[in-house]
C-alpha cells in the first residue's frame, strides 16, 4: 500500500466541543469516538467524502493548552479542498464559520481563510481547472 497521511492531531480545549463544532459547522463526520482512560478519547473526523482525518486532542499539559489555536505560529495550518466554492463558502458563513477575508482568486484556485473553533487558520480552496 502507499503511504498516506491518515491522521494529523488537532488540538482542542475540549472534545464535546469540538466534535460539535466539526460536525455542524463544517459538515465533517464522526469517525470514532472511543474512550481510552476517564480523561482521554481517541475522537477522529473527517470531511464529507473521506480523507485525511483529523485526531481532536484534547491539552493534556500547560504546554498543549498554550498552543491550542496557534498550532503553525499563525499560518494557515489546514487546507480545506472543495468541488464547489461558493456552495461550501455560504455553506459555512449560514453555519457562523468565521471567515478572515473576502473569497480571492489566486492564479491556482479561489481560496479564503477561515478560522475553527480554537482559533487555527484554514484555506477553503477550489482549484482552478487545469487548462487542456
Amino acid at each position: 500500500m502507499p503511504a498516506h497521511i491518515g491522521s494529523i492531531a488537532l488540538l482542542v480545549h475540549d472534545y464535546d466541543s469540538a466534535i460539535a463544532w466539526f460536525t455542524e459547522k463544517l459538515g465533517f463526520t464522526l469517525v470514532s469516538d472511543t474512550p481510552l482512560t476517564p480523561a482521554k478519547r481517541w475522537v477522529l473526523v473527517a470531511p464529507p467524502g473521506g480523507g485525511t482525518q483529523l485526531l481532536l486532542a484534547k491539552a493534556a499539559s500547560p504546554e498543549q493548552a498554550a498552543r491550542v489555536g496557534d498550532q503553525t505560529g499563525g499560518r494557515v495550518f489546514l487546507f480545506l479542498h472543495t468541488d464547489d466554492f461558493q456552495r461550501d463558502y455560504a455553506a459555512f458563513k449560514a453555519r457562523g464559520v468565521i471567515f478572515l477575508e473576502e473569497p480571492r482568486h489566486e492564479p491556482y484556485g479561489t481560496v479564503a481563510v477561515f478560522q475553527d473553533l480554537c482559533g487555527n487558520t484554514w484555506d477553503l480552496i477550489a482549484f482552478a481547472a487545469k487548462p487542456g
